[in-house]
């Protein structure tokens, strides 16, 4: 394989994409955003390119009134960057497990004619990683007709699934800017008494999967005495770090990639970065893969903390949508969710505020007209709010908002007490 390249700049790179073509741009912290805006800068001369991601940390320049006639973007998760177009209605947004979004592209359902990422400078041997966004990237860059890199050394080399020999790119840009990352916010109150609630549901010897935010970061420093603790998880951000320095997360009792932290992604602090920089310890792979629950399961303990928009007495859970407005997406939540009940002695658990930052309860009667069921009423295991842990798995109708409405907010619980007789004909 050759080694050599020649660098072009950002408007040869994206000169290759045509007018009707479907586009991949590379995930959260890898979006590339000099590719990005240069492509934007085509809309004059493009029509109908339709462009795929899940979400970015970048601009978003197609959504634009003036660029909409050249570009649509089509969404597999719904970004802040993004949000405010999908709900208008001049972008869309397809639901879809995060376990199956590569299967997408390698089976063909959305054929790529081209996917835009960022990534590592080549080695001495001509490789190039994908850094901290493996997840569906990898099938991207695996099915796409024309692949256009950024190569970037703010991009951590990471190990895993995520390398690309250099010549496999038909063009690349070299650039140098810092990664986009995300503050250390210091968990509110509400925050650490959640989080100590759902480390109380932390065996030792767990294999932890955990979103992004101030909730799972809260249950980690609450971690800071459990024993033998791994992670598979889909993405990670800085909260794991203190436990791993602490000797906590060991990754020494998981069955698959045993000393080993597994995930698809990752999203943080330059801190964050550099430690995954060429560190053996953390294995970044398809996310078909780090999300498929008969890989999951296989793991010991397995303990997946996700958050929700809202749940109703019954438990079934929203975790997409505010109603008929789409917020995020469908994302791992039910491939972990299903993947950790199925492990032994695996605990699934949805934790989130018992009210919004209004006043308006979390827990409802009812979800609201038009909101997504993300993970069903079956599926639906732990529910942790700041006033306790509800446990609704075997638990009938009745059972089960009896626990979730003792820990809703007090000042809900009369109404919602009410309700669940006048809507479910249930009594408490």
């Amino acid at each position: 394989m050759n080694n050599n390249y020649q660098a072009v700049t950002p408007e040869e790179a994206v000169s290759i994409i045509a007018s009707g073509e479907r586009v991949f741009i590379h995930t959260a912290g890898a979006a590339p955003r000099i590719l990005i805006n240069a492509l934007a800068g085509r809309a004059g001369e493009l029509r109908d390119v339709e462009l795929v991601h899940l979400h970015t940390e970048a601009e978003a320049p197609f959504t634009l009134p003036e660029n909409r006639k050249s570009f649509r973007v089509n969404n597999l998760f719904v970004g802040g960057n993004i949000r405010k177009a999908v709900q208008e209605g001049v972008a869309d947004y397809i639901p879809v497990f995060l376990s199956e979004v590569p299967n997408l592209f390698r089976r063909r359902t959305l054929p790529l004619d081209a996917a835009m990422l960022q990534v590592s400078p080549p080695d001495k041997n001509g490789y190039c990683t994908l850094g901290i966004s493996v997840d569906a990237s990898l099938a991207a860059a695996q099915t796409a007709r024309k692949l256009i890199a950024e190569l970037n050394p703010n991009m951590p080399r990471t190990h895993g699934d995520g390398v690309i020999h250099i010549s496999k790119f038909h063009k690349v840009v070299e650039v140098d800017y810092p990664l986009p990352t995300l503050p250390e916010v210091a968990p509110t109150d509400i925050e650490m008494r959640i989080g100590r609630f759902v480390a109380e549901l932390v065996d030792d010897g767990a294999t932890l999967q955990m979103g992004i935010g101030s909730i799972p970061n809260a249950a980690l420093l609450a971690m800071t005495n459990h024993k033998g603790l791994g992670i598979h998880t889909e993405m990670f951000s800085d909260g794991i770090l203190d436990l791993i320095e602490r000797g906590v997360i060991t990754n020494e009792h998981k069955e698959k990639h045993r000393n080993h932290i597994v995930t698809g992604f990752m999203l943080g602090t330059k801190k964050l970065y550099d430690f995954v920089h060429d560190n053996p310890l953390v294995r970044v792979l398809d996310i078909a893969y780090v999300n498929d629950t008969a890989v999951i399961r296989q793991n010991p303990k397995v303990t997946a903390i996700n958050s929700a928009i809202e749940i109703d007495i019954t438990g079934q859970v929203c975790a997409d949508s505010i109603g008929t407005k789409i917020y995020s997406g469908v994302g791992g939540q039910m491939d972990f969710i299903r993947g950790a009940s199925l492990s032994d002695r695996g605990k699934p658990i949805i934790a989130l505020p018992s009210s919004t930052n209004s006043g308006v309860s979390r827990i409802t009667t009812l979800l609201n007209a038009g909101a997504g069921v993300v993970t069903t009423r079956a599926h639906v295991h732990y529910i942790v709010t700041e006033y306790g842990i509800a446990h609704l798995h075997g638990k009938n109708l009745r059972q089960r908002a009896k626990q979730l409405i003792s820990i809703a907010h007090p000042d809900h619980r009369d109404r919602l007490e009410r309700e669940a007789y006048e809507v479910w004909r249930i009594t408490i």
